[in-house]
């Protein structure tokens, strides 16, 4: 009776832990505090724009002949497409991205990919809470080139771009097969 009650015990914990690897893997260490860095870093910089600079309530300020800082407040999903008045809509859509985001780098066999998918949930939870602090996000970087003008963007988006990059590339590079 004891050795079956131990084995039920040991049964489910195993079963504890299995569960937690789903959220949890080798490489969610390195994701985690990439997202962290890209969250803060994007949070620092909204904060300074928006308190310190004030440029929500001044003209554009030119950093070089082809970057300006430009207040600009995005209602839609990505380069203001899909604007909506929604906002909540769009941060629930941003958190279950991120969950999903999140089970993939628990599974994550490659430090690149990791990295990548940090880089993207940070850049993805820093535009969701501008959505719920401001109702839009933040953009205030304008690259310009004589009549050329890009959207204006912001850090979380530069992440989010360049975790999309990283995943790309990942996936496309030769890997040494992976080990039982």
């Amino acid at each position: 009776m004891a050795d079956a009650l131990r084995t039920d015990r040991v049964t489910d914990v195993t079963k504890i832990q299995a569960g937690a690897n789903r959220f949890w893997g080798p490489l969610s260490r390195l994701g985690v505090l990439l997202a962290a860095w890209v969250f803060g870093l994007d949070q620092l910089s909204k904060f300074w724009i928006l308190k310190i600079v004030n440029l929500d309530e001044r003209p554009p300020i030119q950093i070089t002949p082809f970057a300006d800082l430009a207040m600009a407040w995005n209602e839609g999903v990505s380069y203001g497409l899909l604007t909506t008045n929604a906002q909540m809509v769009l941060v629930v859509m941003s958190l279950v991205i991120t969950a999903v985001l999140w089970i993939w780098l628990a599974r994550a066999a490659h430090p690149l990919s990791a990295a990548a998918l940090g880089l993207i949930i940070g850049g993805a939870l820093g535009n969701a809470l501008d959505r719920v602090l401001h109702g839009a996000v933040a953009d205030f970087v304008h690259l310009h080139w004589g009549s050329w003008s890009w959207y204006i963007f912001n850090i979380a988006d530069v992440a989010i771009v360049a975790g999309v990059i990283l995943l790309v590339y990942d996936g496309f590079r030769p890997h040494a097969p992976r080990k039982a």
